[in-house]
């Protein structure tokens, strides 16, 4: 009797394993039910619960493993998360388990730029060329894919049915499995369907089935995929169809990179389009069509299709295995009824004929405009990524850059190159162009929008066609410009006086003793005891800009090591003594230098341990001050050095070193025999004429000479720093990098303990006091310009130091025009910085479970200059165009109502030229390197930005141009710019993105 129950329990088993086998109900409902828990939701901030995949094609490819790493590194330059999915307790239990996340997967995705009024900018969708919907595929594209692959899976009898498991199919492969492990046979059957296929060749590691485990994994993953919309599975399974042939992967190609879906597989190795083939394989188009192109296009689907079980093998060396695989299964399928006997001997009758790479390769054009250039590029290095690997991310980018106005002034540039154009626009007379030269100008522009949070870039082209943005990433010497950063330091320092003494009483203030040479600080008490009652800031700073300096170039001035003139653009200038806010107006030179010679004075004697070391020579307490000072200010000096370089790889060190020593063969030869003690005499020659190219006296005698002056012990590191013109701290820790790359900070200081004594010590062993004081004021003008630099970069300055000389106030540290737009955009701003931002939002993994928004970081806003110094520079630059170098713009830009938009900026103009001189001083040789003229300015009280003109190489020496020339294409470009500049335009980008931002960039 039991073994009766016994069978009938088996039998009623069998019967529902049957019954569910045949009608998949159960597991319908219960993953169904189960399917529908899995949710996940955006939400503002970021999210605590998100699971990103570890590996997978598909999920690396679109950048979805690369999250983690992707935020965190935006999280470094700023930007903050602003959405961001968060995952159901269920969803996240899944995952963490595991298994692929279910959601809609996209069968083409891709990188989706757009500007700041979301006009699209560039679109790349990957792959390129598919299927966008199930009904779109030709019938007989989708009965080859079903014939050779999942024969039952668009069954309609079976409603319920699960795609991920084909019974039959999946018992074969099992039981073929076990014959193989009891080696009962060779071979083993596969049971993959195409729904487990696609979760292998998307999310399993590699792309391949590793085990037991992993097969099972994807089954569990695509069976819950099946049922996510619901128990009946039609429309998931036609998903799949759609999915399998337009993401199956087919191997990677020369010149194209991996190949996915066969839109892409037909283009790339057939060099046939898609449309084509899809209208030859499709009975309601394909009537009247020669019936050798169906049969080649049937042909080359059967192959692709074929192909994907071993691509890199079937479509290089295997393509004669492919050919006799292809006409095995051409015939099959005619035997089962799915195609005509016509159709498969004109398919027999055909070659596949796979593109030729070398005659016909496969080519993406991507257009070259300035406005893909400065945003592509920018994101590409914002994310760290290669355009290959950008292109293909899940991502839509929206840019600042206001592309139709890009377009306007690109035009406006490129047009400047014809005569009667530039003729027009007024490029012709003293100072400016002429008619010949007019097409050798290369012009970069950038206008910047000042916004709440940022400094938004809205226009960055040029004329040069090239990606490289001379405004963003050049460094030249502007001239002029520098004046702009002297006097803001100027007015500074100006302001910091004032916040110590102004609410002194006249008695504290007389007691006030200041360095007879800190000139800075007696004026500034003299003005504070003479105006009891005016003493506030705005008061004070306009009589600072109110002071007088001689312009008389008849001066020697000690900087940089040495004695040094200067000369005004304008000689008439000489015998003048004009006002600061003069010299600015009229860009006159040598009020500037002595400007600069007081605020490195001021630095200096505002220390009263640097005065110390300058005063008494006989002071008791000098050695011991000295060996303090030496340890602290050492130290200070060792940790700007440490920044400046432990982050970089040695030759890049040497490299940034090598290119801020004046090109002098006694500075090169001591630097580089310190730096490198064991290079041969041949190595130095190399290093001393690549240094050096247009030094015609140096012979190879002179050379060897200098190699064995300069060799190890020859001088002491601070000679080799005094010889070098170089910090000798600067000159031993680079040495000391070299030998040690993994030291830390902690480690050099411990190691820099004598030589910080000897930098300072060595200079009480000479007899000669002027010697002494000579030397120590160049090390302390290095100093101060490291103290000065430090100010400088907190308003923008984007190079690593200054030279260490008073010509840095006329232009001889460099400058990027860009940085010195931004400091116009901070004066602009009332003295507060904000970021300059390019990259305004990015969204990741639209309507994905990863799916996460970013924006820049809006608290970044930092005050580095107070309001009122702020107040004083708009004024002092506005003089420059109501009657200084800039005048030919007065009155040029206006509001709609009429009134003038107030209009202010700064002139600049750099000659750079390599010169030969006698050792009087007598110039022998001059070879231009490039002319360079600049004008930032600001437009209303929202715009600002740069306009550079710039001629390379030689051909400078054929131009006189000055900062004239900028001045006057501006004032050509207002036509174009004055719709931009109206009151409520500020606004215009972000009320057509906000009304346009729901329209989808990638597709499902």
């Amino acid at each position: 009797m039991l073994w009766l129950v016994l069978f009938m329990l088996l039998g009623a088993l069998a019967l529902a394993v049957f019954y569910e086998v045949r009608t998949s109900r159960l597991q319908s409902r219960e993953f169904s039910r189960y399917a529908a828990t899995l949710t996940y939701q955006l939400e503002p901030g970021p999210s605590q619960t998100v699971q990103f995949p570890q590996s997978g094609p598909f999920d690396e490819r679109l950048g979805y493993t690369r999250l983690p790493a992707l935020l965190a590194r935006l999280e470094q330059q700023h930007f903050v998360v602003e959405q961001q999915t968060q995952f159901s307790n269920a969803l996240l239990n899944y995952s963490q388990r595991g298994f692929f996340i279910p959601y809609p997967e996209k069968n083409r995705a891709g990188l989706g730029l757009s500007d700041c009024r979301a006009e699209p900018v560039y679109e790349h969708f990957y792959p390129q060329r598919h299927f966008a919907h199930f009904h779109d595929i030709a019938p007989q594209i989708l009965h080859t894919l079903l014939f050779i692959e999942n024969r039952a899976l668009l069954n309609t009898e079976q409603p319920l049915a699960n795609p991920a498991v084909d019974w039959p199919r999946f018992v074969k492969a099992a039981l073929s499995q076990l014959g193989r492990a009891l080696e009962l046979q060779d071979d083993s059957a596969g049971g993959s369907t195409l729904a487990t296929q696609i979760e292998k060749f998307r999310h399993s590691p590699g792309g391949l089935t590793h085990s037991a485990s992993e097969k099972l994994r994807q089954m569990i993953s695509a069976s819950v995929r099946a049922y996510q919309q619901g128990p009946e599975t039609l429309a998931a399974r036609q998903r799949v169809a759609l999915s399998y042939l337009n993401s199956v992967p087919l191997a990677a190609a020369p010149g194209h990179g991996e190949v996915h879906g066969l839109g892409d597989g037909l283009w790339v190795w057939f060099d046939t389009r898609l449309e084509r083939v899809n209208t030859l394989l499709d009975p309601a188009q394909n009537t009247g069509l020669p019936m050798d192109e169906q049969g080649l296009a049937l042909r080359r689907v059967m192959a692709l299709m074929i192909a994907q079980r071993r691509p890199s093998y079937y479509l290089f060396a295997g393509r004669n295995e492919l050919e006799s695989i292809t006409d095995s299964y051409l015939r099959l399928q005619a035997d089962a009824g799915l195609i005509t006997p016509a159709l498969r001997d004109a398919a027999l009758a055909r070659q596949l004929n796979f593109r030729n790479f070398s005659d016909n390769p496969v080519l993406q054009r991507v257009e070259g405009s300035k406005l893909l250039h400065a945003s592509r590029g920018r994101l590409a290095g914002l994310l760290g990524l290669g355009y290959y690997e950008l292109d293909r991310l899940d991502l839509q980018a929206e840019t600042t850059l206001n592309a139709e106005l890009q377009q306007k002034i690109s035009r406006y540039l490129n047009e400047l190159a014809d005569p009667e154009v530039a003729r027009t626009i007024g490029l012709y007379g003293k100072r400016l162009l002429s008619p010949e030269k007019t097409a050798e100008v290369r012009y970069s522009f950038t206008l910047f929008e000042r916004g709440e949070h940022s400094f938004n870039v809205r226009v960055q082209t040029d004329n040069t066609g090239q990606p490289f943005d001379i405004n963003d990433s050049s460094k030249l010497e502007l001239g002029s410009t520098a004046k702009l950063r002297v006097l803001t330091t100027y007015l500074q320092m100006v302001a910091e006086l004032h916040r110590l003494h102004a609410d002194k009483t006249l008695p504290a203030l007389k007691e006030l003793t200041p360095h007879r040479n800190d000139t800075l600080s007696r004026w500034a008490l003299d003005y504070l005891m003479r105006h009891q009652a005016d003493r506030d800031l705005n008061s004070m700073l306009t009589a600072a800009l109110e002071r007088r300096f001689s312009a008389s170039p008849h001066e020697r001035f000690f900087t940089g090591g040495g004695l040094h003139t200067f000369a005004n653009f304008r000689k008439q200038d000489n015998g003048r003594r004009p006002t600061m806010i003069e010299s600015l107006r009229e860009s006159i030179n040598l009020p500037f230098i002595r400007l600069m010679r007081e605020l490195v004075r001021h630095a200096l004697y505002q220390d009263e341990q640097r005065a110390r070391l300058l005063s008494d020579d006989k002071d008791p307490q000098r050695l011991t001050y000295l060996r303090q000072f030496a340890d602290k200010e050492g130290t200070v000096f060792l940790r700007r050095f440490w920044n400046k370089y432990h982050n970089k790889p040695h030759e890049e060190r040497l490299d940034a070193f090598f290119d801020s020593v004046r090109p002098l063969r006694s500075r090169m030869a001591a630097a580089h025999r310190y730096l490198q003690p064991e290079a041969g005499l041949d190595e130095f020659n190399a290093f001393m004429r690549r240094q050096l190219p247009l030094d015609h006296k140096l012979t190879d005698s002179r050379i060897e000479k200098l190699y064995h002056q300069h060799g190890p012990g020859a001088w002491s590191l601070p000679d080799q720093g005094y010889i070098a013109r170089k910090h000798p701290l600067e000159l031993w820790l680079l040495g000391y990098l070299r030998q040690h790359p993994e030291a830390s900070f902690s480690d050099a200081v411990a190691a820099s303990a004598e030589p910080r004594q000897e930098v300072y010590g060595w200079l009480f062993k000479t007899r000669h006091r002027s010697a002494r004081d000579s030397r120590m004021r160049t090390m302390l003008e290095i100093e101060v310009f490291s103290e000065i630099h430090e100010r400088w970069q907190q308003l923008g300055f984007p190079f690593e130091q200054l030279v260490p000389s008073l010509a840095t106030a006329i232009g001889s540290s460099g400058d990027r025009p860009a940085a010195l737009a931004e400091l116009i955009g901070i004066i602009l701003n009332d003295g507060v910085r904000v970021p300059v931002v390019r990259i305004n939002s990015l969204h990741f993994a639209d309507r994905t479970p990863y799916e996460v928004h970013l924006g820049p970081d809006p608290n970044r806003g930092q005050r580095v200059m107070p309001s009122e110094v702020a107040t004083a520079l708009r004024y002092a630059l506005s003089q420059v165009v109501e009657g200084g170098t800039a005048r030919r713009l007065q009155g040029s830009f206006s509001l709609t109502d009429g009134s003038p938009l107030v209009l202010g900026g700064k002139t600049g103009t750099g000659d750079n030229r390599i010169e030969t001189v006698t050792r009087y001083g007598q110039v022998i040789k001059s070879e231009a390197r490039n002319r360079t003229a600049t004008f930032v300015f600001y437009l209303g009280d929202r715009h600002f930005g740069t306009l550079t003109a710039y001629v390379p190489g030689e051909q400078a020496d054929n131009f006189h141009f000055t900062s004239a020339l900028p001045v006057q294409v501006l004032k050509g470009m207002e036509p174009i710019l004055r719709p931009y500049l109206q009151p409520g335009a500020q606004t215009l980008c972000h009320q057509q993105f906000a009304a346009s931002e729901h329209v989808p960039r990638n597709e499902g």
